[in-house]
């Protein structure tokens, strides 16, 4: 709240230990010191408000010097003006402003606007200053005027703040309704419906009133805890359009949503079809009794309904407020008909009322209505089915959420209060005709009890009338068969027609309006994208027009079919399905624990919502079994459905939530359980930077992971931390959403540090949570070593001691063309580019010559100007302009007209090749060191994925050559016991041999630009030239481990004998001791080992079992 638009100034001295936490006083001119030395005691502050517009003002007491003063200072309403020398965040200067807290600094107080949506219609979305802009070191060459800096400190100044004033101008011509008329009226004339003027004396006459009340109780126990639950979900945060379907959507997903929204929207529309059908049906019985038919019944019923549609369709376009009118004309009229028949009960009754079976209230007909009296087939269950749509209705509100003024407060006080009037009004009028109305009456009048007759004990024949004889024979009247028992009893009967007429009109146009509502919030989530059509709106209001359209043909289709009665159990279960979702949603997001989870309406439970679930479950069981059933089929096909095409939207559902829980839980119990050889499985660290730099280093590495084991990619930024971190966090979604797109089951993990081995070091220690830490680094090899810095190789090899220090296992790969593709998507990139200028450049051209036909040539010498280009110019002269202006470009001159496949066609290939399938082969496994078994398992696990299967492990073993039979066995017989299948087992006898000379001199030569040559020169220049140059080989060194690097050349020599045509070669990845091998040797052998082979995997365990043959 800000204190700057007050008029609240006034003059005092000034404190010595001013603070941003004080209110300052202004201090500019002699007069005004003046003043101020008159009383130096300080104003006394009663209080600073940071309430509403109405306690916007500052209070003060002042002395009786000090009121003039303040007087002077007083400017209608506005600060006084700020001199131009004041820096905005300097409270400390000689010249101090009255502010508020957090007006005189870039901190900003909590606002409202800082947590819309963008795009929000109840007020623009504004961005509050960013942690860097506060945290980091004030520009001083920025000139932010107080005005300006205010501005930002609260929050106002934004870009596009204009814009989304504009759009909440727009808004101003917008229909929107209380709680009342939007909620309350919809919801008592939806759940009021023809049951309660037709069948409600049915069902007491067959359940009684005993059961009658309990029926009724049970109805509105799944109603109100589908209230109840509807509430706390409509108070967990603010509601748009779309009723039942938002709020399931919201809180359990987009499966769940999508899947219920569709169906209820069909629901409601075969609604308006089955309360138009019963108003039809009442108006071809008053035909019929005046004997004015049209042509007959069923065609009657045709006609009448189509009129009644079209003309409840033109209420229904004309606007929400005419609707909106029309249902309080529409329930005042209910209203009447419901008082006009408590009137009728006590309204002394006739000798032919009595004779139909009504004596107003009578004890013993009320003693004999108590009890239930089923009829053949009729039991519980099946009048609990009949009375039950009766009590929906309690989503009518709900569904046009979107209208309401305040949908928060509007859900659960209009619904509720509803349900509570409707059920008194159900269960006073069951009550009242159940102690009025006897069960059969024969309606003849002369039926009464002569003196001397036997009275059969009946409530009817105590009060004169003998009805017997309907025991034996079907009677027309009374609770059991007549179905118009509320005309007869009203104090006036065709009120009760126009009751029945309001109900089934009021509920037919309810559910026009809802379908269309509700089905336009579906489209609008484009789950469906072959509904988007019906997602456009007209109007200030944006009424979905084409949704009205649709809903018109379907229940004119349904009403031209007329076999209600047949779909009339599915839409009920349809309607029910949707209470039990929006039980459960309340029940899930409560059990997910989520933060978000704050619900304002407090009274509701998170077991009784589940109960109210599985209670509407039951319910839909009891009232259609084969309904329920198709019911679970539709849903659940649209739920896989949606599931399978995956709509990209995020809001942050209870199920979210559940699985963050889930995954919480699960890694913590994860963390009791000791690790096991058997449960071991490679957790790997890529270094692929961005992943889709590097695809073939992830492929390989997904594939012995996927399904299986950790896979994190990771990305280490160097530079500037501010640049870093800014470059790092807009990247992150981005990849992880490739990671996602391309199937790969891997995390993206990324680090900002001052060097690339520091970063990698904060990876291998940090990474991964509780027991899903990695245990395997990947990286590939560095194919660039010769002509890379020294400071890269220092840092690359420096990563592969840091790993084996932290006990964690290495595995290098290597193929022919490397792994860094960035060049190649950097070409990609710009072409895509290129060819949508082209597109948009081609589409201009086309208006171009759509304006000369229909506007003449001047039009378009204007327009080609603008763009220095004439409508003569050819297509493919625009093209080249396109692509000279490309090459001239000095950002890529590589490019030019290449084509990317023209780029590095062997690269692209190279990129992908460990997605496709590999053929028919062999891994050649080269396990030279026991390092745990790693090296063993890795392409183990690789022969059991799809692309793999069909190659076969070869095991390459070092052995002594005179024992070869013997080495052989023992192998088999290992691997027999680690239950790996393997092609073949060849041991290796002349590894230490010294390889040929062609093999040592390419080394030699390989490593002579590195070598120091010490023992060549005098000893002072050998010890200066370590000193200046220690990275290099020195002899000694070579000298040193010159049998090793013999190894090296010879492996090579033997890799290329008998792996040059394997599909892929895991090889033992030799270790550089720390302080003996520089890095330029070690690179060297690496070199040397791999060169000119097949795809290479260089590995090495951490000398922990990951493999066992115990059980």
């Amino acid at each position: 709240m800000s204190l700057n638009n007050s008029s609240n100034i006034f003059l005092d001295s000034v404190p010595s230990n001013t603070t941003r936490f004080q209110v300052n006083v202004i201090n500019e001119n002699h007069e005004s010191s003046a003043v101020a030395n008159d009383n130096t005691d300080p104003p006394h502050y009663e209080e600073t408000s940071f309430g509403d517009e109405a306690q916007k003002r500052l209070r003060i007491s002042f002395r009786p010097g000090n009121q003039e003063c303040y007087d002077n200072f007083l400017q209608s309403g506005e600060t006084a003006k700020t001199d131009a020398s004041f820096h905005a965040y300097d409270s400390h200067t000689n010249t101090y402003y009255l502010q508020t807290f957090g007006h005189n600094t870039m901190d900003a107080v909590p606002k409202i606007e800082y947590y819309r949506n963008t795009g929000s219609i109840s007020g623009p979305k504004v961005n509050r200053p960013s942690l860097l802009e506060i945290h980091e070191q004030l520009a001083k060459n920025v000139a932010i005027t107080p005005s300006s800096a205010d501005r930002v400190a609260n929050g106002d100044g934004i870009p596009g703040d204009e814009q989304a004033e504009n759009k909440e101008d727009d808004q101003a011509g917008v229909v929107k309704f209380g709680w009342v008329k939007g909620v309350l009226v919809r919801c008592m004339l939806n759940i009021w419906g023809v049951m309660l003027f037709i069948r409600l004396s049915w069902i007491v006459g067959e359940a009684g009133i005993g059961l009658g009340v309990i029926i009724i109780g049970l109805s509105v126990v799944v109603t109100t805890l589908t209230g109840i639950s509807m509430s706390a979900i409509c108070t967990n945060g603010v509601v748009r359009g779309g009723g039942a379907y938002y709020l399931i959507s919201r809180s359990l997903g987009p499966e769940f949503g999508g899947s219920i929204g569709l169906i209820f929207a069909f629901a409601n529309a075969v609604a308006v079809a089955m309360y138009v059908v019963g108003f039809a049906e009442t108006v071809v019985d008053l035909l019929k009794e005046s004997d004015s038919m049209m042509v007959d019944p069923s065609n009657d019923i045709r006609i009448i309904g189509s009129i009644t549609v079209v003309i409840l369709l033109g209420i229904s376009v004309a606007g929400m407020e005419w609707e909106a009118k029309a249902q309080v004309i529409l329930l005042v009229i209910l209203l009447i008909a419901i008082v006009n028949f408590f009137i009728g009960t006590v309204i002394p009754s006739n000798n032919e009322k009595k004779s139909r079976g009504f004596f107003n209230y009578q004890a013993s007909i009320f003693a004999e209505n108590f009890g239930p009296r089923f009829t053949k087939g009729e039991g519980f269950f099946s009048v609990f089915a009949i009375f039950f749509p009766a009590a929906t209705g309690i989503l009518a509100g709900a569904n046009i959420s979107g209208d309401l003024e305040d949908p928060q407060d509007a859900i659960p006080r209009g619904t509720m209060l509803a349900i509570f009037i409707t059920t008194i009004a159900y269960l006073g009028v069951a009550i009242c005709v159940g102690a009025c109305v006897v069960r059969d009456a024969t309606g003849n009048m002369n039926d009464t009890i002569i003196s001397g007759m036997n009275c059969n004990g009946s409530a009817a024949c105590g009060l004169g009338y003998d009805f017997s004889r309907c025991q034996h024979e079907p009677c027309q009247y009374g609770l059991m068969n007549n179905f118009q028992v509320m005309s007869m009893v009203s104090g006036f009967g065709p009120l009760i027609t126009a009751g029945i007429f309001s109900a089934t009109l009021s509920s037919a146009l309810a559910s026009l309006v809802s379908a269309p509502k509700v089905f336009q919030a579906l489209c609008k989530d484009n789950i469906y994208k072959a509904l988007q059509f019906f997602a456009k709106g007209y109007g200030k209001n944006n009424e979905p027009l084409r949704g009205y359209i649709l809903t018109f043909l379907i229940a004119m289709a349904f009403i031209l079919i007329a076999e209600l009665n047949t779909i009339a159990p599915i839409i009920s279960n349809f309607f029910l399905a949707s209470y039990a979702l929006i039980n459960f949603s309340c029940f899930h997001a409560s059990y997910a624990k989520s933060p978000g989870w704050r619900p304002a309406y407090g009274i509701y439970n998170m077991w009784v919502s589940l109960f109210g679930a599985v209670l509407c479950c039951a319910v839909m069981f009891v009232i259609n079994w084969w309904a329920a059933v198709i019911t679970y089929v539709i849903e659940f096909f649209l739920y896989v459905y949606v599931t399978y095409k995956k709509p990209d939207v995020n809001w942050g559902s209870s199920t979210q939530a559940l699985s963050y829980v889930s995954a919480l839980d699960n890694a913590l119990e994860l963390t009791t359980v000791e690790d096991h050889v058997k449960n071991f499985r490679p957790q790997c660290i890529v270094l692929t930077g961005g992943p889709m730099t590097r695809p073939a280093l992830l492929d390989i590495t997904h594939a012995f992971t996927k399904n299986s084991g950790l896979c994190i990619c990771c990305e280490v930024f160097v530079g500037p931390r501010k640049l870093c971190v800014k470059e790092m966090n807009s990247g992150m979604a981005k990849k992880q959403a490739w990671l996602i797109k391309n199937k790969i089951k891997a995390f993206y993990a990324a680090v900002a540090a001052d060097c690339f081995r520091d970063g990698v070091r904060s990876l291998l220690q940090a990474s991964g949570l509780g027991r899903m830490k990695p245990n395997t680094l990947v990286i590939g090899y560095k194919k660039n070593w010769r002509k890379a810095p020294l400071t890269e190789i220092e840092n690359y090899v420096g990563i592969i001691h840091d790993a084996f220090d932290f006990e964690i296992g290495v595995v290098i790969v290597r193929i022919s063309q490397g792994f860094d593709i960035s060049q190649v998507l950097q070409v990609q990139e710009e072409l895509e580019r290129l060819e949508q200028e082209r597109l948009a450049l081609e589409a201009t051209i086309k208006d171009n010559e759509c304006e000369e036909e229909s506007g003449g040539i001047r039009g378009l010498f204007k327009k080609a100007g603008k763009l220095n280009i004439t409508k003569t110019t050819p297509k493919k002269e625009a093209n080249r302009c396109i692509n000279s202006s490309f090459v001239s470009d000095g950002s890529i001159n590589t490019i030019q007209s290449m084509h990317v496949g023209e780029f590095n066609q062997k690269l692209v290939e190279a990129s992908s090749q460990f997605k496709k399938k590999q053929e028919k082969g062999t891994i050649d496994v080269w396990w030279l060191f026991d390092d745990g078994g790693l090296t063993l398992l890795i392409p183990y696990i690789l022969t059991l994925r799809k692309k793999w299967k069909d190659c076969k492990l070869r095991i390459y073993v070092g052995g002594k050559i005179n024992r070869i039979e013997e080495e052989k066995i023992t192998m088999a017989s290992l691997l027999s016991k680690f239950r790996i299948k393997f092609a073949d087992i060849h041991i290796i006898g002349d590894i230490n041999i010294k390889p040929n000379k062609e093999s040592w001199k390419v080394f030699e030569e390989m490593i002579e630009p590195y070598r120091l040559h010490e023992s060549c020169k005098d000893l002072t220049t050998a010890e200066k030239l370590k000193r200046e140059t220690p990275w290099k080989i020195t002899d000694a060194e070579l000298e040193a481990v010159k049998e090793k690097s013999y190894r090296q050349v010879r492996l090579n020599e033997l890799l290329q004998e008998r792996s040059r045509a394997a599909n892929l070669i895991v090889l033992s990845l030799p270790v550089a001791r720390k302080g003996s091998i520089s890095d330029l040797l070690y690179m060297a052998w690496l070199e040397i080992l791999t060169k000119n082979l097949p795809p290479v995997l260089l590995v090495r365990g951490n000398h922990k079992n990951v493999l066992t043959f115990y059980s």
